[in-house]
C-alpha cells in the first residue's frame, strides 16, 4: 500500500511537472504578443510593430561599433559569432533555431544583455518588438 502510494505520488509530480514545463514554453508568436502587450501598457502613443524598423535597427550601429548583426549576422538564419569572445552563437531567426525564443525568462536576458552591449541600456517594448517581428519575416 505505501509503495503504490510514493509510486502514485512521483508519477503525478512526474506528470506536474512536464505539465510546467509546457505551459512555460512559448512559441515566437506568443513571444510578440507577450512584448505587445508590455508596449500597449508602457507606450501610450503604440502602434504596432515594424518588420522593416526592426531590421534596421538590428543591422544599424548605435553610436558605438556595434549591432545586433555584429554577432548574428546581416543573415539571422545563419550562425554567428560574439564579436568579442569569439564565441559560436546559434541562428537568431526562429526559422532556423525554433527553441530561440521558447523561453521567456531567457529572451528577457538575453534581450537586456544584448541590448545593453549595443546601445550601452536595455530596449524598448517598441525596439524588442520591431526586431522580433523582422526576425519572424526571416525564413530558413
Amino acid at each position: 500500500m505505501i509503495r503504490t502510494f510514493h509510486v502514485l505520488l512521483l508519477v503525478f509530480v512526474a506528470v506536474a511537472g512536464l505539465m510546467s514545463l509546457s505551459a512555460a514554453a512559448q512559441t515566437p508568436d506568443e513571444a510578440l504578443a507577450s512584448i505587445r502587450n508590455e508596449a500597449q501598457h508602457s507606450i501610450p502613443a503604440f502602434r504596432g510593430f515594424s518588420a522593416d524598423t526592426g531590421e534596421r535597427f538590428f543591422k544599424q550601429t548605435h553610436g558605438n561599433e556595434l549591432s545586433c548583426a555584429s554577432c548574428h549576422t546581416e543573415n539571422p538564419a545563419a550562425a554567428g559569432k560574439h564579436a568579442r569572445t569569439g564565441k559560436s552563437i546559434q541562428a537568431l531567426a526562429p526559422a532556423a533555431n525554433p527553441e530561440r525564443f521558447a523561453d521567456a525568462a531567457k529572451m528577457e536576458k538575453w534581450f537586456r544583455r544584448n541590448c545593453n552591449d549595443v546601445l550601452g541600456r536595455i530596449c524598448t517594448p517598441q525596439e524588442k518588438g520591431d526586431v522580433l517581428a523582422y526576425l519572424l519575416t526571416i525564413r530558413n
